[in-house]
């Protein structure tokens, strides 16, 4: 175990060129900014920047967090997708209220969302599963994620089971696929400093405006 200790105190954090971050240059929303954030992680070729550590809490209480990928952004919200059936549904159901992290390690770069979380409709949540690749579909009509597997053999009888099915009927939409949108109540931007001058700029929603400051790091 020591040598694990020593190990992760001597890897390298924030190696690299880390970009400015002026907080007195910021807008007034941080939806403008998230998307600023956004595209130029995508142009700085930062893998998968549109992944996200979704965590959500249900009826006891206890939280519970994963990656997934974040759908679309506009004025409303951050938007993901999930079976109903699934842990993070159940708990969205119990308690419709998530936080979202996002990490662009190669620019020190986070951001923390959390709010309230709406269903969309059915006509944009089956819009979102057409649009999913074939794969990710075939597995998603299941509806099984997070149960007992018996082993990997079940899984892949029952994805090509499910593949064959959508290829008959290309336009089926799982019952139970729901488009989230997290309502931001709070939005927090963090660029780390390899001084460890961090900045953070947060965002507090009041009414339908937006109050920022910064915070201690």
């Amino acid at each position: 175990m020591a040598d694990i200790r020593q190990l992760l105190r001597g890897l390298p954090v924030f190696a690299g060129e880390l970009p400015a971050f002026d907080p007195q240059e910021t807008p007034d929303d941080p939806v403008e900014l998230f998307t600023a954030w956004l595209l130029g992680a995508v142009r700085a070729q930062v893998p998968e920047p549109h992944a996200m550590t979704v965590s959500t809490a249900g009826a006891d209480g206890n939280p519970s967090a994963r990656t997934l990928i974040l759908k679309d952004i506009d004025a409303d919200g951050w938007r993901f997708a999930a079976h109903r059936d699934s842990t993070k549904g159940r708990e969205l159901a119990d308690r419709p209220y998530a936080a979202l992290t996002f990490y662009w390690q190669p620019l020190a770069r986070q951001v923390r969302v959390r709010g309230p979380v709406v269903q969309e409709s059915a006509e944009r949540a089956a819009a979102d599963f057409l649009a999913r690749g074939a794969g990710a579909r075939a597995e998603a009509l299941l509806g099984r994620q997070s149960r007992t597997l018996s082993g990997l053999a079940e899984r892949d009888a029952a994805v090509a089971a499910s593949a064959a099915r959508l290829a008959r009927e290309p336009g089926l939409v799982a019952p139970g696929w729901t488009l989230h949108t997290v309502r931001a109540e709070s939005v927090e931007f963090w660029q780390g400093d390899k001084d460890r001058k961090h900045t953070r700029l947060a965002y507090q929603r009041a009414g339908d405006a937006w109050t920022k400051g910064l915070l201690w790091p």
